[in-house]
């Protein structure tokens, strides 16, 4: 499993990443409780604008928590405090973008899936690789509408907006 805190070049790509939406990487010391995690133990959390992490967070983690922050209403995200909420067609955006920005990342994308999948993400044709090739046109689609990819499936730095 990809960790945050193994890498430091990682985590400043990752900074580069989400700096455009106005998302703030913020650490957490090893062993300290991560302020706004959803699922507790080494989760990434989210509060306001601002990403928690500890080393030992995944990267999925965080990528997945990021793209929620990017795919949630404004209204949503003015009171953002450990729950993102949203719906199916959000979830499925938000998985889909966490995949996209492995290549700004310089982390296969096969890699990030397999560990999504060891974690235990749940999809239709029971596997992230094969539900991202053949199964997520409505993700696309969504993100699309939301501004946040264009075409060509390229990330935007826009974050959803309406």
């Amino acid at each position: 499993m990809i960790v945050l805190g193994e890498d430091e070049q990682l985590r400043a790509r990752l900074a580069e990443c989400l700096e455009p939406y106005g998302l703030q990487l913020q650490s957490v010391p090893s062993q300290g409780a991560i302020p706004g995690t959803y699922w507790g133990e080494s989760e990434a959390g989210l509060q306001g604008t601002t990403l928690f992490f500890r080393n030992d967070t995944p990267l999925h983690s965080a990528l997945h928590e990021a793209a929620h922050f990017v795919c949630m209403s404004p209204a949503r995200r003015s009171g953002l405090d450990r729950d993102a909420g949203g719906d199916d067609a959000e979830e499925n955006a938000v998985c889909y973008l966490q995949i996209l920005w492995c290549d700004g990342l310089d982390v296969p994308r096969e890699r990030l899936m397999a560990d999504m999948d060891a974690w235990g993400y749940s999809f239709r044709l029971g596997s992230a690789p094969r539900w991202f090739a053949e199964d997520a046109e409505d993700a696309r689609a969504w993100l699309q509408q939301h501004g946040i990819i264009d075409a060509a499936q390229r990330v935007t730095g826009h974050r959803r907006e309406t």
